[in-house]
């Protein structure tokens, strides 16, 4: 046990996230979306949303600031325009909690899919809100 963090910050999780550099990647998945076939790194939250885990991670991570899209979400398939209940509410968490708020960006699906077969980690949450899925880019810790 620790104190001071989130307990949704597993030992897993918390080890991915010290091990990750500048500008390397993470993606918060939903509970559909093809983790284990995309992963390089998948860690599993099962039971966990993807906005609790969001929130924990903005926690102890930096938002990359050399970068105008340090947080990209799925564009809905056949209304890129829309913006789904969950991703407001990744952009409020975002606003409040990220040490770098800045306006999330979007990718097409596949574009989005191929973009976290690259990320280093992916953490598969029980999230059952369609396109609850995130990526987050890792920035630097100034003193």
């Amino acid at each position: 046990m620790l104190r001071g963090l989130n307990p949704l910050l597993s030992p897993d999780l918390l080890h991915t996230l010290a091990a990750m550099g500048h500008g390397d990647e993470i993606v918060i998945a939903d509970a559909n979306f093809p983790g284990t076939s995309n992963a390089k790194r998948l860690i599993r939250l099962d039971g966990i949303s993807a906005t609790d885990t969001l929130e924990a991670v903005l926690q102890v991570m930096p938002l990359d600031t050399f970068v105008a899209d340090p947080a990209l979400t799925m564009q809905v398939v056949g209304n890129p325009d829309e913006v789904p209940p969950v991703v407001d509410k990744f952009q409020w968490l975002i606003e409040t909690t990220a040490d770098n708020p800045s306006p999330i960006q979007t990718l097409e699906r596949h574009a989005f899919y191929e973009r976290a077969r690259d990320a280093f980690a992916i953490v598969q949450t029980g999230e059952t809100r369609l396109y609850g899925n995130i990526i987050l880019k890792k920035g630097v810790i100034a003193p």
